[in-house]
């Protein structure tokens, strides 16, 4: 009796002492809140290791996928390539050197892919129970390889803002012309066999007009007094020629004055408000003052000429950003080969056929867009030229995007304080517009602030053409 009396003290005692019961709630609470922090510590680990596992294996399959493409390697040469990436880059992140193991790679021929499934086992720092010190993450990639041939349209700003300026220590037309012509080199430098390039390049300097070059029987030249339009083709000899001054032109203009968006050639027939055929050349607008001295170069893979017009930029007029882009159109429109080819100036521009051909157009420029000769249908006759440029401009780049045609904007010295704020949004703005919609991958509009800047921005954007659609 007295031995149950003092266990029921002794009970009594324990479920008095206070400090005890908070040293058990305390210990509880304290492994609680470590299992918490192992938890939480374990997901942050596979996160990282699983995404550096990708970044490894999303970077091997494309570069795989672009030496395939380039015919660096052959089919048979992809596994032992993908290994190699793997081997070389495995210490990413948190990675260690050899984790990364390739469990698959399967090429499609027919959807021209390689996919390929890897995986690595990461030592966890925090074993919990039935997890085990070690946790198996997987990483997929499937990327695409083609031998899609590439044309590449360059429209480039050499208005007389881009001269150098001694007081500012800038050479604005110098800094483009080494973008440029290291842009041509990276582009072309991709071609394997010079006799069949994959990839070509066109250039077109513009100001207020474009110098047509080699192209010039495809300009119509208007006079003050005479029509806006080309003469009927079956109008005499002598009505149909008019002595031109120089080789440049502006927009073309439809049977009304109006702006034309459309990318046709200059042998398309039309009818005009008389019922009579005419031949759609471009108009060379007679209130055209200077005319740029820089020719533009149809798609060529021939590095000296791309480079020798580069090299003749000269920096002078006004920015007429419409017709910059309605030219970059036409150099990647199949239905300018036939005057490309008569001209012989290459053998033009593919047809349309995204299966089979990139087509890139980049538009430049360090300024508001400021001039234009002809105004779009529906449009406000009391618009300026600034605004009639710049909504000729967005109406043709949504015409080249409508095409397939994937066009990137750089703006260039957009911050220049001889800019207000309103002329630096509306160049911004156009440029946003007419770039192609950013991807997850691709970005579209680029801006730099010095030459390096520019440097780095047709690099860029010249990766971003190689660079190849990945599918996770």
């Amino acid at each position: 009796m007295r031995q149950l009396k003092g266990l029921a003290r002794g009970v009594d005692g324990f479920a008095r002492d206070r400090g005890g019961n908070f040293a058990v709630l305390f210990g509880a609470a304290a492994s609680v809140l470590a299992l918490g922090v192992g938890f939480a510590v374990n997901i942050a680990q596979v996160y990282n290791a699983r995404s550096s596992l990708q970044s490894v294996v999303d970077a091997a399959v494309t570069s795989t996928a672009r030496d395939l493409t380039l015919g660096i390697i052959k089919e048979a040469d992809a596994n032992a390539s993908v290994q190699a990436f793997l081997d070389a880059n495995s210490a990413a992140g948190i990675l260690q050197a050899d984790q990364i193991v390739l469990d698959k790679l399967t090429i499609d021929r027919t959807s021209k892919t390689v996919q390929v499934n890897a995986h690595a086992d990461v030592g966890l720092y925090f074993p919990l129970f039935s997890v085990g010190d070690m946790q198996r993450v997987a990483a997929s990639t499937t990327a695409l390889y083609s031998d899609k041939k590439i044309e590449v349209a360059l429209m480039l700003d050499i208005t007389g803002s881009m001269a150098a300026n001694k007081r500012a220590k800038t050479n604005k037309i110098g800094d483009l012309q080494a973008a440029a012509s290291q842009t041509v080199k990276d582009l072309l430098g991709q071609n394997r066999d010079p006799s069949e390039p994959r990839v070509r390049v066109a250039i077109v300097p513009y100001a207020e007009a474009v110098n047509t070059g080699g192209l010039a029987d495809t300009v119509f030249v208007e006079t003050s007094t005479g029509p806006k339009l080309p003469p009927p083709i079956d109008a005499p000899l002598a009505v149909s020629v008019t002595t031109a001054p120089d080789k440049c032109a502006t927009e073309r203009k439809d049977k009304d004055g109006y702006a034309d968006y459309s990318s046709d050639g200059p042998y398309t027939l039309r009818q005009d408000n008389n019922g009579r055929t005419y031949q759609a050349k471009v108009n060379r607008d007679y209130r055209m003052k200077v005319c740029p001295s820089a020719a533009l170069v149809p798609l060529t893979a021939d590095q000296n000429t791309l480079l020798t017009a580069i090299g003749h930029f000269q920096a002078a007029g006004v920015t007429a950003g419409g017709i910059a882009a309605q030219w970059g159109y036409y150099m990647l429109s199949p239905s300018w080969r036939s005057a490309i080819a008569d001209a012989r100036l290459g053998a033009g521009p593919a047809n349309f056929d995204p299966k089979k051909v990139a087509k890139i157009a980049i538009l430049m420029t360090d300024g508001q867009f400021n001039t234009a000769f002809a105004r779009g249908r529906g449009t406000s006759a009391s618009d300026d030229e600034g605004r009639r440029s710049r909504a000729n401009a967005e109406a043709i780049c949504e015409n080249m995007k409508h095409d397939g045609i994937e066009v990137f904007t750089i703006g260039f010295d957009l911050n220049d304080p001889s800019m207000t704020t309103t002329e630096r949004d509306q160049a911004r703005s156009v440029l946003k517009d007419c770039a192609a919609d950013d991807t997850s991958s691709l970005k579209h509009f680029y801006e730099a602030a010095t030459g390096a800047e520019l440097s780095d921005a047709f690099d860029q954007i010249t990766r971003n053409i190689e660079k190849l659609t990945i599918n996770r």
